[in-house]
């Protein structure tokens, strides 16, 4: 959908544009309704990380999605995004871009971009809602980035040099999400792991796991499997079947 025919909400400053997105939806927003911010005050991404949103850096937008999707599919979308946005990027940059499981863009082995999809409140006959919210460094210095992060994240002029501009990466960014997602209404998830599993940063790499009751896993990573699980494989042999948590490759 071009930008022109879209309802575009752009502000200055908010706290989440993911939380303006999903009140948006709830009032009914239709789906290709795009929040773009030039700063967030209060960022999320998964897990209840705050995301860095320096003023005027880096690219901040949710979208709004209605999926032709049943509830028990709607997770496999942060993988169509991410898979979506990391094209994106690549095409305007010229830079190839991977993927960490589930949402993370590396570019450079570094973090430049994440996904964090939510859902809204699913009512029995109504078409689910998803937002897919974005955050992206374009120009962001390492000194914007807190301590913690500056060996862990990066920007696109960081990498390669150069600001790209802001309208292009959103435009392109927007056009495929949408047709990612479309792709996995349409024929399944398995095309689009296809082409996921192509930019796995972390496939044969020894990860650290910690679930969301605060096990502590070490294994290998088998990839993901055909249901979008992360799978790890701990030194005992056990594999196990990663749904949610924070994973990191060994040593960061």
């Amino acid at each position: 959908m071009p930008l022109q025919q879209r309802t575009i909400v752009r502000l200055v400053a908010i706290d989440s544009t993911n939380r303006v997105a999903l009140e948006l939806a709830s009032r009914g927003g239709a789906a290709g309704t795009v929040v773009v911010a030039g700063t967030q005050t209060a960022g999320r991404g998964r897990l209840g990380k705050r995301w860095e949103s320096p003023p005027e850096a880096g690219l901040y937008f949710s979208l709004i999605l209605r999926p032709r999707l049943d509830p028990a599919s709607l997770p496999q979308l942060t993988l169509a995004a991410g898979l979506g946005a990391a094209m994106a990027v690549e095409g305007v940059t010229g830079r190839r871009v991977l993927l960490k499981w589930p949402n993370d863009l590396l570019l450079e082995g570094k973090k430049i971009g994440g996904i964090l999809c939510e859902t809204g409140p699913l009512w029995q006959g109504c078409e689910p809602v998803v937002i897919v919210g974005v955050g992206l460094n374009v120009s962001t210095p390492m000194a914007a980035f807190s301590e913690d992060l500056r060996t862990r994240a990066t920007s696109l002029l960081l990498q390669a040099g150069q600001v790209f501009p802001q309208e292009a990466l959103l435009t392109t960014m927007l056009a495929a999400i949408e047709a990612q997602a479309g792709r996995l209404e349409r024929h399944g998830l398995a095309p689009v792991l296809a082409d996921w599993r192509q930019r796995d940063v972390t496939l044969g790499q020894e990860l650290t796991w910690v679930s969301t009751a605060g096990t502590l896993v070490h294994g290998l990573s088998l990839g993901v499997d055909d249901a979008g699980l992360l799978r790890i494989r701990d030194a005992a042999g056990q594999v196990h079947e990663v749904l949610s948590g924070d994973v990191r490759r060994a040593g960061r």
